[in-house]
């Protein structure tokens, strides 16, 4: 025997990837494989928005691997059975994987490995495809993880990084593995209008053009929610369009504070990954609980319908809801907005804001959009678990001109720049002319309801 198979997870591209290169090592042939688990979409994790940048990112590799001769094998089912099924078909000795962090993630290598090594095939799991530094390479010497970012980042800042790999020459697949037909997003419905175009080779330009320019100025612009400022990058490192330890090499090549700072924010994902690997629970549960009496969905329809719909009759709050749902994608610094303000001011459960992130958002990822969901709730890993962003405050700091309001509120188009942020405030007749709603709770009593629950009298 003489074949591998390199199983694609979250790492849909042709440029560094490990897996693959081991795959391919001494001219094997291979069958680049991808499955979609049915046990993954049945916990609710096959959102319309992924579908559809998986599906575009599963074409374009699809499409690169056909230039080198090869093609990708699609097949649908119970993960395992289906890579032993694959493995089986094409006579391989050896299957190559990246790793992943979350609980089922490990629970299903278990099971692959145990499935392979009964049929006599080896099961290679590679780190750092996903993430720049290995969730286990990084350890403070009293934990098995860093509860506290500074230390983490000065650490991970200190590691050296593998070289990242090129691309791969000629692809050999052996004949008889079949594979179902590559779906397409225009086969779905229920898509943001607005939602990015998924795949290595869209992923690949805008990193080249954002380099060119947008970075040097990201230290600076990153938080301006009108000036768009950021790299919109996530989609594609969630899928794995894009690595991350090619990213990290090219912006450190770039250099300057913005470059370090997007290098940061990458050190960011890593740290959330580490946190998940060694607490997965945290996917679902307090990582540090505050014994918080949340108010459930059930409870609080209404304030959870309004923030939703973009309506709660604060504009940064409801401009940010809009996006998500128009692109499928918001600003960071709407993210942090958001959720102060449904888990804090609101006092509603965390866990209702991030799987409503998870329905919509096409970075949906577990450790990044449950952990900082739970940083800005305070039950994670922020030192300041007490703190609430006040949307009104955050807004004239960061939209003081209203420009992000005004291109998402159409209803606002009108108000300038302070009164735009604080409509109730307009006078009369001009409150009076506007289709926006007043606020579902004022800030203090909000406050109030907060402290108290977190018994801060």
């Amino acid at each position: 025997m003489n074949v591998s198979v390199v199983l694609f997870t979250a790492d849909l591209r042709l440029h560094d990837h490990p897996p693959l290169r081991a795959a391919l090592d001494g001219s094997r042939q291979v069958v680049p494989l991808f499955v979609r688990d049915r046990a993954v979409d049945a916990a609710g994790f096959a959102a319309p928005n992924r579908l559809a940048f998986l599906a575009d990112s599963l074409r374009d590799l699809d499409a690169g691997l056909r230039e080198r001769g090869g093609r990708l094998v699609l097949r649908s089912g119970d993960l395992v059975d289906e890579v032993c099924k694959a493995a089986g078909e094409a006579d391989a000795d050896e299957v190559h994987v990246a790793a992943d962090v979350s609980a089922y993630a490990r629970r299903r290598e278990e099971r692959l490995r145990a499935a392979l090594e009964a049929q006599g095939v080896r099961l290679h799991v590679h780190d750092t495809v996903t993430t720049a530094v290995d969730p286990g390479a990084v350890v403070p010497s009293s934990s098995d993880h860093f509860a506290v970012f500074t230390p983490y980042f000065r650490h991970w800042s200190q590691r050296r990084l593998r070289s990242p790999l090129r691309a791969p020459g000629p692809v050999r697949v052996p004949d008889g593995v079949g594979s179902e037909e590559l779906p397409s997003r225009a086969d779905l419905s229920g898509l943001s209008p607005a939602l990015a175009e998924g795949g290595e080779t869209q992923g690949r330009w805008r990193f080249a053009s954002w380099l060119r320019s947008g970075v040097a100025a990201y230290e600076d612009r990153h938080d301006d929610l009108a000036g768009d400022a950021t790299s919109r990058l996530s989609p594609h490192l969630h899928f794995g369009t894009l690595s991350p330890v090619e990213l990290v090499h090219r912006a450190r090549r770039a250099g300057g504070p913005g470059a370090e700072a997007f290098v940061r924010q990458l050190a960011w994902r890593d740290f959330h990954r580490q946190v998940l690997a060694a607490r997965p629970r945290a996917a679902h549960a307090d990582y540090r609980t505050k014994h918080d009496r949340w108010r459930s969905e059930r409870t609080a329809r209404a304030d959870v319908a309004a923030w939703r719909a973009g309506r709660t009759g604060y504009p940064i709050v409801d401009a940010a809801m809009r996006q998500l749902r128009h692109e499928g994608w918001m600003h960071n610094r709407g993210r942090l907005l958001t959720a102060s303000f449904l888990a804090k001011t609101l006092y509603v459960d965390w866990r209702v804001g991030a799987r409503h992130f998870l329905d919509l958002l096409v970075d949906g990822d577990v450790a990044n959009n449950q952990l900082n969901w739970q940083w800005m709730a305070g039950t994670g890993t922020d030192s300041r678990p007490n703190r609430v962003l006040n949307p009104v405050t955050q807004a004239k700091r960061y939209d003081p001109d209203g420009g992000y309001v005004r291109r998402w509120l159409p209803e606002l188009q009108d108000v300038t720049a302070p009164g735009i942020h604080e409509p109730w405030k307009l006078p009369g007749p001009v409150r009076a002319a506007l289709d926006y709603p007043d606020p579902i709770v004022e800030l203090s009593a909000g406050l109030d309801r907060f402290r108290r629950a977190r018994e801060r009298r």
